[in-house]
């Protein structure tokens, strides 16, 4: 009986496979909800799709430390193999940086409040997340953090001697007694950095900048205090991702000085000012290399390089020099350190793609993806690349640009568009992974985002094309953007929108004054509207740099006569003017006097001022805050679409 009513359960289930296989794949999947049309989440949901960036990792590889905001602020967390991501930092406001020590038992965190960027010192137990805190100014900046190689001591930038300039000092973790090493009111002054340590302790290579687009080396002695100027040239000359070799005397850099002003990899001696251009054909000469590196213990190079924005890595044995295999990733690089196995970790985004942390062996040629950023229950899929093109503005000098379009786009189709002004004005333009990019392209908008002349990674004359007298001819540029779209029928007057943060803020402004009648829709994020006030108000240790780009305060006229405040009467254009209150680069007084100059004449105007936040939001309530008001702003204006009541 028993062996019959077994041989009948089995009878019956090889009926129920024989079925189930028998019925097509298609009729078997549920047909529900989500199954029915196509579902876009809001733009809130899209600002919840992770990001993950790399903070370091211990020498053997066991521990990996990572950045990201999945809390709502951006924290530290460690990961270590087969065991869950655990969160080592939980300041309010996030952390601004994390500097692992030598044996990666300790930490040193920058932290700052409210978006000041005054970052002060805390030191961590990496393991527990345990800090202490080490300094304890109100409004002093630190910054430029790096070990010793015995782990007892680290050094740092700091403005406290008079909040203006930046000196090099030197901290004793045991005693918690600090000491300034390099920089005095007679010597040295202005914008210093920590570049490089030695191996063996004794000396410290010293960066000092002029300008953004000027620096110069210098070499301590820590035993005696005494220093030397390593680098002799003339103009503006950059020199970057130092590193001090064993015997104390050969660099490994990069370097413009050369005649096309493109940074290459670079040797220096220690004691003479002359720059040999090295491996030049082991990065293709059109691209800008954008740093160098050396792995801990000598025998691995890395060069990143930027090729029209996308950046790659390339990488190398220092002996031999034999080229070793890439990670096989098309997008974006960046970052990059190595653990005592050769193994390669780095963050790698593209524009469909959040960032993440990877690691890549080239001996094995094994690739890992460490970390896995949420993508909101938003698949991936519908996500759209750019296109890369180039437009002529008005003098013919070829401006590069990504093109973002709808999916399904029909050429000739006028669609709203917005064009995006990126900041610096030394910055550039990135297809990285943008979810609000991709927000608006599944919600009809075209974007395109330039990278006019005073942008970087094209070569230092080109860089150079909008300094001081020069500055108007980047917002031709941007016009002839415009020109573009229109004469290509992506878009036509009535439906093109700008917003940019920044420098990019100001370029918003000087397009709406310079172009009145040009855009329905502009969107000034933490922007300059008086260069005059900007320069007098923001932090006097940024003070110098930026006079050196946009013009000095001993010039009224010539500020006064770019200074979109001054024609702030032809503004015809909606406006919406986002700032934190505690923005230390581009005080928040910039955006009360356009908004206050606009309402006065009767001009469209709106505005979001954050009292917890400074150069840009960075606490995620903010953040959905201001985008659900661009959004808005921009169906409002470019598309006749009121906002939707809240839920």
């Amino acid at each position: 009986m028993r062996s019959h009513q077994v041989t009948g359960l089995c009878l019956a289930v090889i009926l129920i496979l024989a079925l189930a296989v028998s019925v097509p794949a298609e009729e078997q999947k549920t047909k529900s909800l989500l199954t029915q049309g196509k579902y876009v989440p809001d733009i809130a949901t899209f600002l919840q799709i992770g990001a993950c960036g790399p903070a370091g990792q211990s020498w053997d590889g066991k521990d990996v430390y990572f950045r990201a905001s999945m809390s709502g602020a951006s924290q530290i967390y460690r990961i270590t193999e087969d065991a869950w991501p655990y969160q080592l930092t939980t300041f309010e406001d996030g952390v601004d940086f994390f500097v692992l020590s030598w044996d990666g038992t300790m930490a040193i965190v920058g932290a700052s409040v409210g978006g000041s960027e005054q970052s002060q010192l805390y030191l961590m137990d990496t393991q527990t997340g345990r800090v202490l805190q080490l300094t304890h100014f109100e409004d002093i900046q630190m910054g430029s953090v790096a070990w010793a190689r015995d782990d007892k001591t680290v050094f740092y930038r700091s403005n406290e001697e008079n909040g203006r300039d930046f000196f090099i000092y030197q901290l004793d973790i045991v005693t918690g007694e600090s000491k300034k090493v390099f920089g005095d009111a007679d010597g040295v002054t202005g914008y210093n950095y920590l570049a490089e340590i030695s191996h063996d302790g004794t000396l410290l290579i010293v960066g000092n900048y002029s300008s953004n687009i000027n620096n110069d080396l210098y070499l301590l002695t820590l035993a005696t205090g005494e220093y030397s100027k390593l680098t002799e040239d003339e103009g503006d000359v950059m020199y970057g991702s130092v590193t001090l070799m064993p015997d104390n005397k050969t660099m490994w850099l990069v370097c413009n000085n050369n005649e096309d002003g493109m940074s290459r990899i670079a040797n220096m001696e220690v004691g003479s000012p002359k720059v040999t251009f090295v491996l030049a054909d082991w990065v293709d000469s059109r691209w800008e290399v954008d740093g160098v590196g050396v792995s801990r213990d000598y025998k691995y190079m890395g060069a990143s390089y930027n090729e029209d924005g996308y950046m790659r890595l390339k990488l190398r044995e220092i002996e031999s020099g034999k080229e070793l295999p890439s990670p096989p990733l098309d997008g974006i690089i960046g970052g990059g350190s190595s653990d005592i196995h050769g193994n390669i970790y780095f963050s790698f985004a593209c524009p469909t793609r959040a960032p993440d942390v990877w690691r890549w062996n080239p001996q094995s040629e094994e690739l890992k993806q460490l970390t896995f950023s949420i993508y909101a229950g938003i698949d991936r899929s519908i996500f759209t690349d750019p296109q890369l093109i180039r437009y002529k503005s008005f003098d013919d000098l070829e401006i590069p640009a990504f093109l973002y379009l709808p999916p399904g786009y029909k050429p000739g189709t006028p669609i709203p568009f917005i064009v995006h002004a990126h900041g610096g004005p030394e910055g550039q333009f990135q297809p990285h992974f943008l979810r609000n990019f991709q927000y608006l392209m599944l919600n009809g908008y075209g974007i395109l985002a330039p990278n006019p002349r005073g942008s970087s990674g094209y070569g230092l004359e080109y860089m150079n094309m909008d300094n001081y007298k020069n500055r108007k001819k980047s917002l031709q540029d941007y016009k002839a953007g415009v020109d573009y779209l229109i004469e290509n029928g992506y878009t036509e007057q009535g439906m093109i929108g700008i917003r940019g943060g920044s420098y990019g803020g100001y370029v918003v402004l000087g397009m709406i004054t310079e172009y009145p009648d040009l855009f329905n829709a502009a969107v000034d994020v933490v922007g300059i509207a008086n260069f005059k006030s900007f320069l007098e108000n923001t932090k006097p240790y940024r003070r110098a740099l930026r006079e050196s780009e946009y013009g000095p305060l001993s010039d009224p006229e010539f500020l006064k006569s770019v200074s979109p405040i001054h024609k702030a009467h032809l503004i015809k254009t909606p406006l919406l003017v986002v700032h934190g209150e505690n923005d230390p680069r581009v005080p928040v007084g910039e955006a009360r006097q356009i908004l206050a100059a606009v309402a006065a004449n009767g001009g469209i105007v709106d505005s979001l001022i954050f009292p917890d936040e400074g150069h840009g939001t960075s606490k995620r309530v903010n953040t959905i805050a201001e985008y659900r008001k661009q959004v808005e702003f921009f169906n409002r204006t470019l598309k006749d679409i009121e906002p939707a009541a809240k839920q």
